[in-house]
């Protein structure tokens, strides 16, 4: 699972960040709230963990800005606020959970762990997706089909997620090069066909599906 910290106090960064990972959590850690949407949209963590305070833009806009481009993701405040007023207003926002600075990494372990079975029930309803006889859960990026279960790396998740998406319809490899890669280039274009290779390889159990390439313009899912 992967943790996006915000977090401008430096040694309190580093351990939550240390602690976190020894715990097999994946950590990015910013210092500053200038450059967090990008970093969401490079990084797609599976939780969020912002200071309020903090230099450029505060926790509270942070906030906005990660709900107007997704809606499901867990945000947790930490922070030194510790106001009724704060609290009221960063659920306002759309925070999840709100700790109070100083905690214990054994509750913000149990928080984060708590949230993260929450969003994971409410995404498999949510994202589930019937293929021909396969059923693919995106969130826990696995394709089931009669009992057998294949593990997809997040990429081959993402990119059968897309397909899915326009099922019966060109999916243009141009735009999903820039939603999945972030670039177009030559090797991101072979890397996608190997991606593609893959998918048909899981899907080939059911003859009813398939993955066409229109020649240079993209693939279609077929069911």
């Amino acid at each position: 699972m992967k943790i996006l910290l915000v977090e401008d106090e430096i040694f309190l960064g580093q351990i939550v960040t240390e602690t976190l990972s020894s715990r097999g959590f994946e950590l990015r850690h910013e210092s500053s709230g200038n450059a967090i949407i990008e970093a969401f949209q490079q990084f797609k963590p599976d939780i969020c963990l912002f200071d309020i305070m903090l230099p450029g833009k505060d926790g509270f806009t942070l906030l906005e800005e990660i709900r107007r481009i997704n809606r499901q993701v867990p945000v947790i405040f930490l922070t030194a606020k510790s106001m009724s007023e704060d609290v009221v207003k960063g659920f306002e926002k759309g925070c999840n959970d709100y700790i109070r600075k100083p905690f214990s990494m054994e509750e913000l372990i149990v928080r984060i762990n708590a949230l993260l079975q929450r969003t994971a029930v409410t995404s498999d309803l949510n994202e589930q997706f019937v293929i021909g006889e396969y059923t693919f859960y995106y969130t826990r990026q696995e394709l089931i089909y009669k009992g057998e279960v294949i593990k997809l790396t997040g990429r081959e998740a993402d990119l059968l997620k897309l397909l899915v998406q326009h099922k019966n319809n060109l999916m243009d490899k141009k735009k999903a090069l820039l939603e999945l890669w972030g670039d177009d280039s030559f090797f991101n274009n072979r890397s996608m066909d190997v991606f593609i290779t893959k998918l048909r390889k899981y899907l080939s159990k059911d003859t009813t599906v398939s993955i066409l390439n229109i020649r240079g313009m993209g693939y279609k899912l077929i069911f």
